[in-house]
């Protein structure tokens, strides 16, 4: 009896220590896994807390409008959506809308081709906004202009306002354009505006106009008023019956400078997305050339039309008082095509 008593405290002996580092290896293991499940529900946590944020940053940097009209993604920064501060664009706030620029120089038809594309039911071109010198003293007061027209808080009878899909305005190279190129040219880059070229090839035919246009406002010949622009047949007869002298002497240099003028302005704003159309082009055949600027602008194509009607007509020598002398100063040099172009 006493042999067995021993032997069973033998074997309890024995069993003991197993059970006891059982008991430790599962409380070791328990401990682990607590530690483990911890860290990983910790990491699940700061990646939920991480998409989130970054979730709340991309709608707020980058608010989607409210149509979900796919476009190509090549074409997103020139599409800007503004919250003007003077109206609602209510149901149209979805609608994306296009910036653009005419840059162009006095009499180069700017005034007609400004008039055919506001014939577009969704454009807004609002003038020579920059006329008054006060908008264009600085670099500042320009860049505040230009805010104002493309956030659609600037108001012409030309405004469509609400739904508008392309905003703009015409910008002579002789208005603050060409006095700050560095910094307009990085605005329109940045804000993705478009830029339209209106430039006239025949600097001898822009001379013409100019030097008439000069003349009828002191002249005023239509009923004591003075007017850039006609709109009928009559109107032109009368203002094309004045025919300007030509200074022959700085004849040559003159057209020189408008040329080299056309040509600066090019390079200075060569880094933005721009079109170039040409006055004469654009003469013969209108409608060729307001679908390639719709199709720039990325507008539906519509039948534009303008009321304005074209002042000097036909040959230049019908337009100048002393042609013979500006045919013989120009024959043989670089300007002689200029004498003989009849539209």
């Amino acid at each position: 009896m006493a042999e067995l008593l021993f032997s069973f405290n033998k074997d309890t002996l024995t069993i003991k220590p197993p059970k006891k580092a059982s008991l430790v290896l599962r409380l070791m293991l328990s401990a682990f896994a607590m530690v483990c499940g911890i860290y990983i529900c910790s990491i699940c946590l700061k990646q939920m807390n991480l998409q989130n944020k970054n979730k709340f940053l991309f709608f707020d940097d980058f608010e989607r409008p409210c149509s979900d009209t796919i476009v190509d993604r090549s074409q997103i920064p020139f599409l800007h959506y503004p919250k003007p501060k003077t109206f609602n664009r209510s149901e149209c706030s979805g609608n994306p809308v296009r910036l653009f620029a005419i840059v162009s120089m006095q009499r180069s038809g700017s005034g007609w081709f400004e008039t055919l594309l506001n014939s577009h039911v969704n454009v807004s071109s609002n003038g020579e906004i920059f006329g008054p010198k006060s908008r264009r003293n600085n670099v500042s007061s320009i860049i505040q202009t230009l805010d104002t027209v493309y956030n659609l808080d600037w108001f012409t009878s030309s405004s469509k306002n609400e739904c508008s899909a392309a905003i703009g305005f015409k910008w002579m190279l002789n208005q603050g354009l060409m006095q700050h190129p560095k910094e307009i040219a990085e605005y329109f880059n940045d804000r993705g505006v478009n830029v339209i070229f209106l430039l006239r090839r025949n600097m001898l035919r822009r001379l013409v106009s100019m030097l008439a246009n000069a003349f009828d406002k002191d002249a005023k010949l239509l009923n004591g008023v003075h007017v850039s622009h006609v709109h009928s047949p009559e109107e032109a007869s009368l203002l094309s019956k004045y025919k300007p002298n030509i200074n022959i002497t700085s004849l040559k240099s003159d057209l020189r400078g408008m040329e080299s003028t056309s040509m600066k302005a090019l390079n200075y704003f060569n880094t933005t997305r721009h079109i170039i159309i040409y006055y004469e082009d654009l003469i013969r055949d209108p409608s060729q050339k307001m679908m390639q600027v719709e199709d720039f602008l990325k507008l539906p194509r519509m039948n534009l039309t303008s009321q304005q009607v074209k002042i000097h007509k036909g040959a230049l020598s019908e337009h100048i008082e002393n042609w013979d002398e500006v045919n013989k100063t120009l024959s043989g040099t670089a300007y002689e095509k200029f004498l003989q172009a009849d539209y």
